[in-house]
């Protein structure tokens, strides 16, 4: 069984106001890039300490999966 195949996503009826959006994706060749995004305006490319530090220390108002099929890595979004 795939990992993407035992994630749940229930996206939220309610929509909520962000400040930025933060994700982790793994590239082609399987490394991850860590990205900030604030609405409206584009997505700059951040560090791996700082993505860490955000998701360990922010109050997070939502965390989103992206499964990708037959991928080990986990891939996610998450909402400050």
């Amino acid at each position: 069984m795939a990992l993407s195949a035992k994630f749940r996503y229930v996206p939220s009826p309610i929509p909520f106001k962000y400040h930025y959006l933060y994700s982790a994706v793994a590239n082609k060749s399987g490394r991850m890039q860590y990205y900030r995004s604030k609405p409206g305006i584009g997505r700059e490319r951040i560090s791996r300490s700082e993505f860490i530090e955000v998701f360990n220390n922010a109050n997070i108002l939502g965390l989103r999966p992206i499964p990708l099929e037959d991928a080990p890595v986990i891939q996610l979004e998450f909402y400050v």
